[in-house]
């Protein structure tokens, strides 16, 4: 895993010495994404340069060193990520390439995408990835991601023409003149306040992009023959257009969700669930050992859940001694998950390590967010999320995740409520009103005491603001319940002035006509939004801001593929999510030390904005700054934090919205 960052100007009059410290200054603003080695790269006759930051996990020798340049010297990559089956592309391509230099991935990926093509080798590869690749004869640069984006691409053009990318925003930084052109997207900040994350393409700045998950950019130079040398398929709006002589970067998928949605729609699997558990099986156990291959320490998270309790099974049945595991817990048992993920680990028989972390431990991380995470985001798991990786990271360089089974498998309280709230919306809408007003008359505290009357085996966390909640959306079904419950501010228009937001695959009617079925519709808009800009984003900072590799199994994009193909009541049965995950990992761990209400990865945000955050906020949030701040309506978010304060509701998320933004805002932002 690694660090990527560079640029092509053709015309920024660039000396070679120039454009190294600019690569060079680039790369060592990401040294957290790889600690071992930095180096750049430059082909200065078209203003080219790659800088690179290495986390050597795979041949560890300088036969592994990035940039790397082709055995032919026609290609020369800049990679950040992990192909699982190296092995298999350099048997495919056989004698076409001699005199490999080392054992890395980064050099059979290199020689497929040269010898077959880059969209055929990525079409082939199986692995998260996101990388840069110069064909040096044809004078063309390739950007890649991998198709479900575990790993971030950003790209960006200057106002001379020039194509900046990187791992993160910060590099950009460093790219002269970057900053001084800069512009805040007040539409990308009220999709941020809806929903904590800037979903994709967008980012926090006009005119950068992330590439978004499955997709090919491709830049070189006008010609006749342009259009045919880049990727297959729709090209991006103002492909052909022509700036100093080069086109305009085009666009293209080159995997899409919709055709495996279509394909499993098509082809769906008809055998019975024995034999389904048996194939989930197989196919996650290969996911699972082709992952467990690293030539430093690798280990696992492990939370007791049943996605991580999954991996963590098949990861010991491969394995020839105990894994490594790793879990964090908290004083506060409504947020304690270190019990379950102990008994799992002691019925597994992992080399376990728990930490159980004090508050003014998890709050110390709160002031590094900013920096941890270069762009505004606001899922509060960020915090345990990041301190479970710095345990890791004491042992390990590589550890497995479960993040993934969640979209795949249903496995969200939101899927499984879905059918409740279908049954509640019949009900007459002055019913419906009279209803949530009952909910909405006892307090967020009031609710937590009157659920301390169910066993605490099956008492949902925060009671009380999921009873306010179900109030809130009372009424609403299909897709404008999955909007309303993914949406942090209902109306993020009205709280960022002069924004308007833009349409996401949230609000996308077609996807209607592609997935007929509610929950699937959720678990696919999910699986394209959500996983990739809230959870993927989430592990990938958190991890690396340490120099810890994450992988994800579950997310190997034949186990999605196979997801598509199950009929739904093999994912959600009897108001339960993850059915036929829950069947794989019962077959390794007995049921009652894995059967529980989903807890989710928290921390009591809620308490602490009352309690030890409360003057950090009120300083984030004083009306003055923000009117000054000329982003937010400083009323609508006051009258949160007073409504928060009293405590009459749980106004956490929407609240750490802002205050995610503002640190942000004090860290980076200088206009």
């Amino acid at each position: 895993m690694c660090g990527i960052a560079g640029f092509l100007a053709p015309h920024s009059g660039l000396t070679e010495p120039e454009m190294a410290r600019i690569a060079g200054a680039m790369a060592a603003s990401i040294a957290h994404r790889g600690p071992d080695e930095q180096n750049v790269w430059c082909e200065p006759e078209v203003g080219l340069a790659f800088g690179h930051r290495r986390l050597a996990v795979i041949d560890l020798s300088p036969a592994g060193r990035q940039p790397m340049v082709s055995a032919s010297g026609r290609s020369v990559i800049c990679y950040n990520g992990e192909v699982y089956n190296a092995g298999e592309l350099k048997a495919l391509l056989g004698n076409r390439v001699t005199g490999y230099r080392g054992h890395s991935d980064t050099e059979v990926l290199l020689e497929a995408c040269e010898v077959l093509g880059v969209q055929e080798a990525v079409e082939r590869a199986i692995g998260m990835f996101a990388f840069a690749l110069w064909e040096r004869p044809a004078r063309r640069l390739w950007l890649v991601r991998d198709r479900l984006g575990i790993k971030p691409l950003y790209w960006a053009r200057n106002r001379d023409g020039a194509l900046l990318f990187a791992s993160e925003l910060r590099p950009f930084y460093a790219f002269p003149g970057f900053r001084e052109a800069c512009t805040l997207d007040r539409n990308a900040i009220a999709l941020y306040m809806r929903h904590n994350y800037i979903p994709h393409p967008h980012t926090i700045y006009e005119g950068v992009r992330q590439l978004p998950p499955g997709h090919l950019l491709c830049f070189e130079p006008a010609g006749d023959g342009a259009s045919d040398a880049g990727p297959r398929g729709p090209v991006g709006a103002g492909a052909g257009a022509r700036v100093n002589g080069w086109a305009e970067p085009r666009i293209a998928p080159y995997w899409q969700l919709a055709d495996v949605v279509r394909a499993g729609q098509a082809e769906p699997f008809e055998g019975s669930p024995e034999e389904a558990t048996d194939a989930l099986e197989a196919l996650l156990g290969d996911a699972v050992a082709r992952r467990m291959v690293a030539d430093v320490p690798l280990g696992a998270f492990l939370s007791g859940g049943i996605d991580s309790s999954t991996v963590v099974a098949l990861m010991q049945a491969h394995a020839a001694r105990p894994v490594r595991t790793f879990s964090i817990g908290f004083r506060e048992e409504d947020y304690n998950e270190a019990h379950q993920a102990a008994a799992v680990a002691r019925h597994l028989g992992t080399d376990h390590t728990e930490l159980i972390v004090e508050p003014k431990e998890a709050q110390a991380v709160i002031p590094q967010l900013a920096d941890i995470y270069d762009e505004p985001f606001a899922d509060a798991s960020q915090v345990p999320t990041h301190l479970v990786s710095m345990l890791a990271r004491r042992h390990v360089t590589v550890s497995l995740s479960g993040d993934g089974g969640d979209e795949l498998f249903a496995g969200y309280n939101r899927y499984t409520q879905a059918h409740l709230f279908e049954r509640i919306g019949r009900l007459p809408g002055a019913l419906r009103r009279t209803l949530a007003g009952a909910i909405e008359a006892l307090s967020p505290a009031l609710w937590d005491q009157a659920f301390r009357l169910v066993p605490r085996a099956w008492r949902p966390r925060l009671a009380g603001d999921k009873m306010h909640k179900l109030a809130a959306v009372l009424g609403h079904s299909g897709d404008a319940l999955h909007h309303r419950v993914a949406s942090h501010w209902a109306d993020p228009e009205k709280v960022v002035m002069g924004a308007r937001e833009p349409m996401t695959v949230l609000t996308d009617p077609s996807v209607e006509a592609l997935v007929p079925e509610p929950i699937a519709r959720m678990q696919y808009r999910d699986t394209l939004s959500y996983l990739p800009c809230d959870i993927l984003a989430k592990v990938d900072r958190a991890s690396m801001a340490v120099s810890l590799e994450a992988r994800v199994p579950l997310l190997d994009h034949r186990v999605v593929a196979f997801a598509w193909r199950l009929p739904q009541e093999l994912k959600l049965r009897d108001g339960q999510g993850k059915w036929l995950l829950r069947q794989v990992l019962y077959r390794h761990v007995p049921k009652a030390l894995v059967e529980r209400p989903k807890m989710g990865f928290g921390i009591p945000i809620d308490d602490w904005l009352r309690g030890p955050l409360r003057d950090w906020a009120e300083a984030l949030l004083d009306e003055r700054r923000l009117r000054e701040g000329g982003i937010f309506a400083p009323r609508p978010i006051r009258a949160r934090w007073e409504a928060h304060l009293t405590g009459r509701r749980n106004h956490q998320y929407a609240l750490w919205n802002v205050l995610m933004f503002e640190a942000w805002r004090e860290r980076w932002w200088p206009g």
